[in-house]
């Protein structure tokens, strides 16, 4: 565990907090925000806030773990404590691993995916061009990451500075043009409780999920936080909750001026996919909405910053442990930083950035997640409680096990609202993790075949 030490704790609650918020932010909620009210016409809001609340029952359990095993990699210490780390803890672990080194570049690729078709505002692109703006996207990310963690949280405020600035212009204008609260007064008004049970709105949760997705970045970076018992459950409770209010404001502001009815229309017929950009063209004139498509395309890049820093730091956990290919836990000799595992997990994301489309890469995120990472981490912390009790815990989810009841239930039926050809593709994953991982197991003698 030499390497582990070898991390340096250097980011505070700010800088954790940053790092959480723009890999929340993202290209997400500007390329979901129009597939939402697609989906789901004037009960929009209700995905929106049903994605909150599930981050942050889900954030309850993150917290507690991550404040009691504050390393790199989050969950992959989270799942080997959890199970034991002789035991069964190895297998859950490694898949973990498995599946992050293929759902991280898809979450990359998904940010530079959104980054070249919002370009398309500004600059008619065929698809071999947007495809190669992808795969640039990637690069330039890589080439900025590549430099000390010292470094790395300036970068991040300074990227934060405009996602902020990028979200609190599209509010003000919704604000300023007087009927922000019109879409709050009529939630209501084409309510039904099947739409809420439907598969619709599994599928409109998907979507905003995808944009919530995070909120427990602070936690892959475990080794590097300062003051990690009270930071990381803070960092994740301040993140979800200001990311809420924002998202929620922007879909307000957006729909006080283009209606959902015509938003809805344009997704039905397959046109404009630069919504927030015709909003804002709408308000302010063109050259308005030019400069604000540049400043999402600032928001997409520093969401795939924050990323490739946290998910780099997850293979490397593992190599370092023994426990994934050794190469994956060299330091960079003189910038201190995993840069093997960086660069795979680059590698990767240019690829896929190259070959999926958005739609699809939305909805194998969150399965490639679900079953091993969210609902194994849930079930471990009942095992954790039951083994070591509560008294050493920095942070106590309160209301327990209630919490961890939600979060199974709903994310269980987030999985299913992903559809069979996606849960399917996830089998694949999860067989081919767990072949590869009883193969290693056999030639170390290690769990199951050391019973």
């Amino acid at each position: 565990m030499a390497a582990t030490s070898s991390l340096q704790r250097r980011l505070r609650l700010f800088h954790s907090t940053v790092l959480n918020m723009i890999d929340m932010v993202g290209i997400g909620p500007f390329v979901t925000l129009p597939i939402v009210m697609g989906l789901m016409g004037g009960m929009f809001l209700y995905a929106w806030i049903a994605g909150a609340l599930l981050s942050l029952v889900d954030a309850m359990i993150w917290s507690e773990l991550g404040a009691a095993y504050p390393l790199a990699g989050g969950s992959y210490n989270f799942l080997k404590e959890a199970y034991g780390k002789n035991g069964m803890g190895k297998l859950m672990s490694f898949l973990y691993v498995w599946q992050t080194v293929i759902q991280a570049p898809l979450v990359a690729a998904s940010a530079a995916i959104g980054f070249s078709q919002y370009l398309g505002y500004l600059v008619h692109l065929e698809d071999w061009k947007a495809k190669a703006v992808s795969g640039a996207v990637i690069v330039l990310i890589t080439f900025l990451l590549y430099r000390k963690i010292d470094s790395i949280g300036k970068i991040g405020v300074l990227l934060w500075t405009g996602v902020l600035l990028t979200l609190g212009w599209i509010i003000i204008g919704g604000i300023v043009h007087g009927n922000i609260l019109q879409p709050l007064q009529h939630i209501n008004s084409d309510f039904s409780w099947g739409q809420l049970l439907s598969f619709g709105f599994g599928q409109a949760c998907v979507k905003t999920i995808y944009s919530y997705l995070g909120y427990y970045n602070v936690c892959h970076l475990g080794g590097e936080i300062k003051n990690p018992g009270k930071n990381i459950p803070r960092s994740m409770f301040i993140s979800v909750i200001g990311i809420a209010v924002l998202y929620l404001a922007m879909n307000m502001s957006v729909s006080s001026v283009i209606s959902w009815q015509e938003i809805k229309a344009w997704q039905d017929t397959g046109q404009n996919n630069f919504v927030v950009s015709t909003f804002l063209e709408r308000l302010y004139g063109a050259t308005a909405a030019k400069a604000g498509t540049v400043m999402i395309l600032w928001v997409a890049l520093s969401s795939l910053f924050a990323v490739m820093l946290g998910y780099s730091r997850v293979p490397y956990a593992a190599a370092i442990d023994g426990a994934f290919f050794k190469v994956f836990g060299r330091l960079h000799p003189t910038k201190n930083f995993p840069y093997i595992s960086l660069l795979v997990l680059a590698g990767l994301a240019f690829i896929f950035s190259l070959s999926f489309k958005m739609k699809h890469i939305i909805d194998g995120i969150l399965a490639m997640r679900i079953m091993v990472q969210f609902i194994g981490q849930a079930a471990g912390v009942v095992l954790l409680r039951k083994r070591n009790g509560t008294a050493n815990l920095p942070y106590k989810m309160p209301l327990y096990p209630l919490p961890v009841v939600l979060a199974i239930a709903m994310w269980l039926f987030i999985f299913y609202a992903t559809g069979f050809t996606i849960m399917f593709s996830f089998l694949l994953v999860f067989g081919s993790g767990l072949t590869v991982y009883l193969i290693m197991a056999k030639l170390k003698s290690q769990w199951p075949f050391n019973m």
